[in-house]
């Protein structure tokens, strides 16, 4: 049996999926790896700390991209805000959208609705770093914010610079396909988000968490 990478939110953090038991793992293809379970459990769980401190940057209509299963974006909803989520995956989706948020299946490179008027993007845990190339997607970015916009990122910490590899994620004897990622920590991120047309315009830490805004 292949893994997806959707097969991630098949199931709650150690329960089975297609058969299989045990921890996820992601690796690089430099063989670095890491159990993915710690995370996972943040993610399929309540917004905290870090996470309130990248909302209190939002300001406006809100597009939050690799949205996962949606406790972000089902936040912002909560809060009144005018908010939409866009996952390929449909385990993720259909999560998002039990919580009561307004959730796309789509990649990100596709067209969205609003292209040029959102104003702020968000781009968490990690997801500055979907498919391989951080400054394309700040640029993509870029395009889908309305003038004054804001891109409000979260990034590795400061010493990571810019790694740009493959991934893939594994459980037990199974593994999903190569996939291209990145990651970008603070220091990398002023000369990237200026190759995109942006600036960095704060930076932060939380709880171990790093963050930015980007003004264009």
């Amino acid at each position: 049996m292949t893994l997806a990478v959707s097969d991630l939110f098949a199931r709650p953090a150690g329960e089975a999926v297609g058969g299989l038991e045990g921890p996820w793992f992601a690796r690089r293809e430099d063989g670095r790896r890491w159990p993915l379970d710690p995370p996972l459990g943040r993610w399929l769980g309540p917004v905290d700390a870090a996470d309130r401190s990248m909302l209190a940057r939002v300001s406006g209509t809100a597009l939050d991209l690799g949205c996962g299963p949606g406790r972000l974006v089902g936040e912002l909803a909560r809060r009144g805000v005018h908010a939409l989520g866009v996952d390929i995956s449909a385990d993720a989706v259909h999560l998002a959208r039990r919580a009561g948020a307004a959730v796309l299946r789509r990649s990100l490179f596709s067209p969205l609705p609003g292209e040029g008027h959102w104003d702020t993007v968000l781009l968490a845990d990690g997801n500055v770093g979907i498919g391989g190339d951080p400054g394309a997607l700040l640029r993509r970015c870029r395009r889908l914010l309305a003038p004054g916009g804001r891109a409000v990122v979260e990034v590795e910490e400061p010493g990571t610079g810019l790694v740009c590899t493959r991934l893939r994620l594994e459980r037990g004897a199974e593994a999903t396909s190569w996939f291209d990622w990145a990651s970008i920590g603070a220091d990398a991120l002023p000369a990237t988000a200026a190759s995109a047309g942006l600036r960095v315009h704060e930076g932060w830490e939380r709880s171990g968490r790093w963050f930015a805004t980007l003004l264009g």
